[in-house]
C-alpha cells in the first residue's frame, strides 16, 4: 500500500519559546524520542530518519535508533523555511544518493502522545488517496467565534449565535503530528497536501501545540491521563 516509505522527522535546533525542546527531557526521556519510536514500532518505514542542522539533536537521534545521513542545510534551519522545504530538501539529497522512496510521512518532533498504532490506521487511508492529514474536531462551532476590539467583546457573525450547535456541520484543524504524501503527488503538486488529501480523525486528547511553557506543562497532564499515572 505505501511501497517503500520513508519517515522523516523534522527536528532542527532553534525554538525561542522553549529552549531545546525537541530534546529537552519529557516525563524521562527526550521529547524527540516519542517521535522516533512510534515510527520505529510501526514497522512501516524502510527508513527513518531525523532532519536536523544540530549536532545534539543528530547524537540523540541516533541513540534513538533514527538515521542522520547528512545534516540539514543553513537554507532549510532558518525561522522562515516551511515543512515543504525541509522534505524538498531531503528528498532531493537521498535522490542524489540514489535512494528513491515511493511514500513519505512527515513527523514533527514534540508528539509524545503519537503511536505506531495510530501511524499504521492512518497510513490505511492512503489506499484510496494521495495524502492523509491528521485532524481534530473544534470543541466549539467556529460560526460562535467573537472578537475584542476597545475592550467590548462583539461576534464575528451575529446571526450565526443563534444557530444550535447540532445544525451546524462539523470543522476541523490540523493538529500538526505527522502527514503521509506519496511521493508522485509530492513531486507533481508541489505540496504536502494534494488535490486527493483525507482526513485522520484523532482525539482532542491525543494531540497538543508545544510551543511555550504552558504547553508544555499541558502535554504532561494529557500524557499521564492517557498513560494511567495522573
Amino acid at each position: 500500500m505505501l511501497g517503500r516509505a520513508i519517515a522523516i522527522i523534522t527536528a532542527r535546533g532553534g525554538s525561542k519559546r522553549v529552549p531545546r525542546k525537541n530534546i529537552k527531557p519529557f516525563m524521562g526521556r527526550p521529547m524527540l524520542a516519542y517521535a522516533v519510536d512510534a515510527a520505529l514500532k510501526s514497522g512501516l518505514f524502510e527508513e527513518v530518519m531525523v532532519s536536523t542542522e544540530d549536532a545534539e539533536i543528530a547524537d540523540v537521534a541516533k541513540s534513538c535508533g533514527a538515521a542522520v545521513p547528512f545534516f540539514r542545510s543553513t537554507a532549510t534551519a532558518d525561522d522562515h523555511a516551511t515543512t515543504y522545504d525541509v522534505l524538498r530538501e531531503v528528498m532531493d539529497t537521498y535522490g542524489r544518493m540514489g535512494r528513491t522512496f515511493d511514500t513519505i510521512c512527515c513527523i514533527y518532533p514534540c508528539v509524545p502522545f503519537l503511536k505506531a498504532e495510530t501511524l499504521v490506521e492512518a497510513s490505511k487511508a492512503m489506499s484510496s488517496a494521495d495524502a492523509v492529514v491528521p485532524v481534530c474536531k473544534y470543541p466549539v462551532p467556529i460560526e460562535w467565534a467573537m472578537k475584542i476590539e476597545d475592550g467590548i467583546l462583539y461576534p464575528l457573525d451575529r446571526a450565526a449565535q443563534m444557530i444550535r450547535s447540532q445544525d451546524l456541520t462539523p470543522k476541523y484543524y490540523d493538529v500538526g503530528m505527522f502527514y503521509f504524501i506519496r511521493a508522485a503527488a509530492f513531486e507533481a503538486e508541489g505540496t504536502m497536501q494534494s488535490k486527493r488529501t483525507t482526513a485522520f480523525v484523532i482525539s482532542e486528547l491525543e494531540c497538543q501545540d508545544i510551543d511555550t511553557p504552558d504547553d508544555w506543562r499541558m502535554a504532561e497532564m494529557k500524557y499521564r491521563i492517557l498513560n494511567g499515572n495522573a
